[in-house]
C-alpha cells in the first residue's frame, strides 16, 4: 500500500513540472516528506506547498551544497537538509536584525484573511538545526539579502532557492539587482536559483507586493535573467487559473495563484 501511494506521489510530481532535472528522485522525496520525526506544523504546511512536487522541480539530490534565502523558521531549509543527506550541506540564509519593516495597509475594499483558529506553532530554525537529523548538513546564516552567500560557499552552491518572498523585497528595500548578482556569482556553472511567489496580473510588476503580497511572473523573470541566468523550466503545480488576483486573499476563498521558476547558471 505505501509503494502504491509513493508511486502515485511520483506520477504527479512528474506531471506536474514542466521539466524535471536529471536526477530528480520523487520516490525518495516521498519518504522524505513522509519521515516521522517532522512536525505537525510542517505536515499541516504540505497540503499547501506540494513538497514532493517542489523538490521533484528542483532535482535536488545527496551531496549538493544549497542556500536557501530567507529562510524564516527553516521549513524549506528543512527539506532541502533531507534532500541533500548524506554528504550535501544547506545554508539558511536570514537578515540580520533591524528595524520592522512592515507592508504597507491593505487598500480600501481588499479582503482581510478569515479569521482561523490558532495552528500548531511551526518549529523554529534553531529547533531544526538540534534534530541529530539534521546535525552538520543544515547551517543558520545571518547575511543581508545583497551578500547572501557566506564566504565559504562562494562558488561551490549548487543552488539557490527563494520561496514566497521575492515580492517582499518590493517593499523592504532590498536591492534586488545586487542580489541576484551576488546569487549568481556564488553559484557553480550550471547551478540552479529556484523562486517561487504568488501570481500577480500583467503589468503590475512589483508593485502590488505590499498590499497584495503578489508580484507579476513576467517581472521575476525579466530581473533575474538580467543578472546572467537563463530560465530553464515552469513549475505549474502550485498553478490555479481561476484566481482573479486582485487581492491578497482571493474572493470566493480558493488557493492563490503561484508560479515556480527555474534558472539556470549558463556554463
Amino acid at each position: 500500500m505505501r509503494h502504491l501511494a509513493a508511486s502515485a506521489l511520483m506520477a504527479l510530481a512528474l506531471a506536474a513540472c514542466s521539466s524535471v532535472p536529471l536526477g530528480a528522485d520523487p520516490g525518495r522525496y516521498a519518504a522524505i516528506v513522509a519521515a516521522r520525526d517532522r512536525s505537525p506544523a510542517d505536515r499541516a504546511n504540505d497540503v499547501r506547498r506540494k513538497p514532493v512536487e517542489m523538490l521533484a522541480f528542483i532535482g535536488v539530490h545527496p551531496g549538493m551544497v544549497v542556500e536557501d534565502l530567507s529562510a524564516a523558521r527553516g521549513y524549506t531549509s528543512e527539506l532541502l537538509a533531507r534532500a541533500v543527506t548524506p554528504g550535501g550541506r544547506v545554508y539558511a540564509q536570514n537578515p540580520p536584525r533591524g528595524p520592522a519593516r512592515t507592508p504597507p495597509a491593505q487598500p480600501e475594499g481588499a479582503a482581510a484573511p478569515p479569521a482561523a483558529s490558532a495552528p500548531a506553532p511551526m518549529p523554529t530554525l534553531s529547533q531544526r538545526v538540534d534534530n541529530p537529523a539534521l546535525a552538520d548538513v543544515l547551517m543558520p546564516v545571518t547575511q543581508p539579502f545583497e551578500d547572501p552567500v557566506p564566504a565559504e560557499a562562494q562558488g561551490r552552491l549548487d543552488l539557490v532557492t527563494l520561496m514566497f518572498n521575492y515580492h517582499d523585497f518590493g517593499y523592504m528595500g532590498v536591492d534586488r539587482a545586487q542580489m541576484n548578482r551576488a546569487v549568481f556569482n556564488g553559484l557553480k556553472p550550471g547551478g540552479m536559483y529556484v523562486i517561487a511567489d504568488h501570481s500577480g496580473r500583467p503589468g503590475t510588476g512589483i508593485s502590488e507586493a505590499g498590499s497584495l503580497h503578489r508580484v507579476e511572473e513576467a517581472f521575476v523573470v525579466r530581473e533575474v535573467e538580467a543578472a546572467g541566468f537563463r530560465l530553464a523550466g515552469h513549475g505549474d503545480f502550485l498553478r490555479n487559473t481561476n484566481d482573479p488576483r486582485d487581492r491578497n486573499t482571493p474572493e470566493p476563498p480558493m488557493p492563490k495563484d503561484e508560479f515556480v521558476l527555474r534558472f539556470v547558471k549558463p556554463r
